[in-house]
């Protein structure tokens, strides 16, 4: 266990730098279960919380692993204008929001241009929180414990607004787990989360999420909602 900034982070030492070293979301979520059982197993002030699609795997078999309810954070980047598979940061559905204001400057987006995404991003939180959360308002999160769960940590901008949402809605303590991370994006989550388990560490220019499993893929919304309806976060008639 290591300490960055504020946050310990947690890895496996033999899986750093490493490739395809889990099958797919399910084991990697059985990993990362592993590594969080002897702290958080059954705690009764402690929830998951995964951040869809990617993330939802992950979250189930967390849940399921350590016996702690299921909920899902609903995070969406903010594209950058013209250019949608850009982002230039991140909107939580409980209002975590961040941007990276060097990268604004630097393209001239307009303050105008800004406001536009994050309004067009508030409209597909909400389409998804109905989606996914069938609507339901946030849980009480007040001195909560929470396990922010996704499937990759890239850049870390989408976990940036989701630490920021969960702190803000009054958890006590945020843990992010995570397979596998670049170093650049838990040098920039280290001061903001309490905790981060990360099996899969990866240094150098280059990092994908992709990288670190033998069978990706994205999930897409129907096969989110049948597993969500298979852990019993869903009704299965709904």
């Amino acid at each position: 266990m290591e300490k960055h900034g504020r946050a310990k982070i947690v890895e496996i030492p033999a899986l750093r730098n490493k490739s395809h070293v889990f099958k797919d979301r399910d084991e990697a979520g059985r990993v990362l279960a592993d590594m969080l059982k002897p702290h958080y197993e059954k705690a009764a002030d402690c929830m998951v919380m995964g951040i869809p699609s990617g993330g939802v795997p992950i979250a189930i078999a967390i849940s399921r692993e350590l016996e702690l309810p299921l909920e899902l954070f609903i995070v969406r980047k903010v594209q950058i204008p013209g250019n949608p598979e850009a982002g230039m940061g991140a909107l939580s559905f409980a209002g975590g929001l961040f941007l990276n204001q060097e990268l604004i400057d630097r393209l001239g987006i307009t303050p105008g241009q800004v406001e536009a995404q994050i309004q067009r991003v508030r409209a597909e939180l909400e389409r998804r929180n109905q989606l996914f959360r069938a609507g339901r308002p946030l849980p009480d999160l007040a001195n909560k414990r929470v396990i922010i769960a996704d499937d990759g940590l890239a850049s870390g901008f989408t976990t940036l607004a989701a630490i920021r949402g969960v702190r803000g809605s009054g958890a006590a303590k945020v843990i992010v787990a995570a397979p596998t991370a670049s170093d650049t994006a838990l040098a920039r989550l280290s001061g903001e989360a309490d905790e981060i388990f990360c099996p899969n560490i990866r240094t150098g220019y280059y990092f994908a999420v992709a990288e670190a499993y033998q069978n990706w893929y994205d999930l897409d919304e129907k096969e989110v909602i049948r597993r969500l309806k298979e852990a019993g976060y869903l009704p299965q008639n709904g």
